[in-house]
């Protein structure tokens, strides 16, 4: 009678699965456990992020200088007078930091820490703990294409953050209002997309005002009463204002506007591109995105005008950028492990599932875990360690050209001063060849001065069969670090003002015969 009377504000699927819960007892913590490692095995991913290398880079170039940030670009040579705007700057610092105290197994713990706080404070706290760790590691499936070292990390928790603000919120307890504001300038210098955040929040103020606004009181569902409306208002105009307070001032804010509306580079760079069945982060969002529909269909059966508006949203955002699937992931997650629980009822009601115990069902699903853990197998796991302890070990099963940046380091005496290669190695280049001046890295696609548009001039010279091969007169190139099968390489293996240098089975360098052309 006691268990009734405390869980009779609750629904009665929620009161079902809290009973269940309780009646397993110590059964669950064996399921528990094995759905921690899966996400574990998730959130863990090697430093093979293409971006890490400039970051690591910056933020230890930025802890030697006292955390002064450089007024005009460092690491290229192709645009060395470029006013630099860095708006990860305080995260590139941390990164470094946690490397210099740890190697790159304290980065790689640093990130997975943050992705796995992120989802698990995006769940919230409404569904039992099983219910929870099943919809995040079934999430994190989703959005494994997108883990591992990279400073949109920080925003992913923003935004968690900001949900639960928003819960609060919803449940009548404004406390948290005042932390909106410090989170936006602390936000504001450790990643630029605090403009998700400040979205996010007008979408929900904007939504409550609608909805009070144009539908009636019983078709209305949870909203935000007007006077808290106005103070969330208030606490984002706050924090969008103390987003100034950056190395940057109102700079960043130009420079995100800038890169977003990048025409060139929206086109060229994959995450940029809409969701297609073509990429692998594309099938596995449009089979998520199929499942919850379903469910959805079959389960859902409440009034939430305003959040149906915030998924709606989010969604066409992820549609129209692949970059932007994690987001609806964290927005939606709340939604998933709703369905899930409410799944998990439907099926532990039916005649014949009711006629096997619950503990035989739970022991059942721990068995499926385990197996599923024995498929995934340590290897993974594994290479993640070897990334911690022996960087330059680990890159040799990789893309990357680590042999041929040992063999540089070896003979830097036969190269020239300027380089070009291909874009996925800026950073990498960075982290491998300090105090080297690089062609292009992941900072740079929207960079332009007069004639020198890097990005452009790279997908010419390297993206382009044939190659515009007169680009490497324009930057005064020396030498070159591309890939074997590249046009670019072909051309450079006939040209008698070239010679080879080095070749592996990824790359090739080719270095000038004759002295590098200046500038006319």
């Amino acid at each position: 009678m006691k268990e009734e009377v405390a869980g009779a504000g609750r629904p009665a699927s929620l009161r079902n699965l809290a009973f269940l819960s309780e009646r397993l007892g110590r059964a669950t913590v064996a399921f528990n456990a094995l759905l921690a490692l899966i996400i574990i095995n998730f959130v863990l991913q090697p430093l093979t992020e293409p971006d890490f290398g400039w970051h690591l880079r910056a933020g230890l170039d930025f802890l030697k200088q006292g955390g002064r940030v450089p007024a005009v670009d460092p690491y290229s040579h192709t645009m060395p007078d470029w006013p630099w705007v860095e708006h990860a700057w305080l995260t590139d610092m941390l990164v470094a930091s946690a490397y210099s105290a740890g190697g790159a197994l304290a980065v790689m713990l640093l990130f997975g820490v943050l992705t796995a706080a992120a989802w698990l404070l995006a769940v919230g706290k409404k569904q039992p703990l099983s219910v929870r760790l099943s919809a995040c590691a079934l999430s994190l499936w989703v959005a494994l294409p997108f883990l591992g070292a990279r400073t949109q990390t920080v925003t992913w928790l923003g935004l968690a953050l900001l949900m639960a603000l928003v819960r609060r919120l919803e449940a009548g307890d404004p406390a948290l209002l005042w932390g909106v504001p410090p989170l936006f300038l602390l936000w504001g210098n450790l990643h630029g997309g605090f403009t998700a955040g400040l979205f996010y929040l007008l979408l929900v103020v904007g939504l409550c005002w609608a909805v009070t606004l144009v539908l009636p009181k019983r078709v209305q569902g949870p909203v935000l009463p007007a006077e808290t409306q106005w103070r969330l208002l208030l606490a984002t105009g706050a924090g969008a204002a103390l987003t100034l307070v950056n190395p940057y001032g109102i700079g960043l804010h130009k420079e995100i506007a800038e890169s977003l509306s990048d025409r060139f580079m929206l086109d060229v760079l994959r995450e940029w591109h809409p969701v297609s069945p073509e990429s692998l982060a594309g099938r596995m969002f449009l089979v998520y995105l199929a499942g919850l529909a379903c469910a959805m269909l079959a389960w859902y059966r409440r009034i939430e005008p305003v959040q149906w508006g915030v998924w709606a949203v989010f969604l066409l955002l992820a549609c129209r950028h692949l970059r932007n699937i994690p987001l609806f992931l964290i927005v939606s997650l709340p939604l998933l492990a709703d369905l899930l629980g409410e799944g998990l009822v439907r099926f532990t009601r039916h005649r014949v599932v009711s006629a096997v115990s619950g503990a035989q069902w739970l022991r059942a699903a721990t068995l499926a875990l385990g197996i599923f853990l024995l498929y995934l197998g340590p290897d993974h796991l594994i290479r993640v360690w070897r990334f911690g302890v022996a960087p330059a070990v680990a890159f040799r099963d990789t893309t990357y050209p680590i042999e041929a940046v040992e063999w540089v380091n070896a003979h830097r005496e036969r190269l020239g001063a300027r380089m070009v290669h291909d874009y996925q190695y800026g950073g990498f280049l960075l982290w491998w060849l300090p105090g080297e001046k690089v062609f292009i890295d992941g900072r740079m696609p929207a960079w332009r001065i007069g004639e020198r548009w890097v990005f452009k001039d790279y997908v010419d010279i390297l993206e382009s069969d044939p190659p515009r091969v007169e680009v490497l007169d324009k930057y005064r190139i020396d030498w070159s670090l591309v890939k074997r099968a590249s046009a670019l390489a072909r051309v450079l293996a006939l040209d008698s003002a070239w010679h080879k240098e080095y070749e592996d089975e990824k790359v090739v360098i080719y270095a000038r015969t004759t002295k590098a052309l200046a500038i006319p």
